[in-house]
């Protein structure tokens, strides 16, 4: 089984994952298996994949700004990862300086008494203070659109031949071989008003974590 791509919201975002531009110099951002000692299989007998950051997409749309984080990835045939001991947040920085936010957008999911999974939306700028509804479908608050489900995994990459490279120092990277295919990833995906995040003249900056609070990991 692979994912459907998730709907409405985070379609353009799968097509064109690009990272944002600070300055003259691109910035990309992929996560997966890191740090291997917690999420790596073939290093860690029991991965934490729920925490494990895989990638974090941010675009311009417009007067839209499109914020993303995939995580607990990549799996080939596993559900979506719904753990409420972890926290996710996503932070946004837009006052020039990179490493203090300006906006923290918490995330986090859970389940109600019949077993349905939802998730919750802390912080996210032009929404609610606090916004929750069912995972798998969009969720709106003035204007914010919100999302959180399975998707297959936007990331284009040669794994393989990056761990050749890495461990014999040649290039070994094959343009026709990518180890994301058909591999899912968790994701939400939050979909803003511009003007919610923009301080004229400044980069806009953002950055994912992960928290884990309890669990069996």
């Amino acid at each position: 089984m692979h994912a459907p791509r998730l709907a409405a919201i985070a379609s353009a975002l799968l097509a064109a994952p690009l990272l944002f531009v600070s300055g003259s110099t691109p910035l990309v951002a992929a996560d997966h298996l890191d740090p291997p000692s917690r999420t790596d299989p073939d290093v860690d007998k029991t991965p934490d994949f729920a925490a494990d950051i895989a990638d974090v997409y941010t675009f311009t749309n417009g007067n839209r700004f499109v914020v993303a984080l995939t995580f607990a990835g990549p799996q080939a045939g596993q559900p979506a990862s719904y753990d409420r001991d972890v926290l996710y947040k996503l932070n946004i920085s837009n006052a020039g300086t990179r490493d203090v936010p300006e906006f923290t957008i918490r995330v986090r999911f859970g389940q109600n008494a019949k077993g349905v999974s939802g998730v919750q939306f802390e912080g996210v700028p032009g929404a609610a203070p606090v916004v929750s509804g069912p995972v798998e479908n969009t969720i709106t608050s003035n204007g914010v659109l919100m999302k959180a489900g399975l998707v297959e995994d936007p990331f284009r990459f040669d794994l393989l031949g990056f761990r050749a490279t890495s461990s014999s120092g040649t290039l070994m990277f094959r343009n026709d071989r990518d180890f994301f295919l058909d591999k899912n990833d968790t994701m939400f995906v939050i979909d803003m008003p511009l003007s919610a995040v923009q301080n004229p003249g400044n980069v806009i900056t953002v950055w994912g974590t992960t928290e884990r609070f309890g669990g069996n990991i």
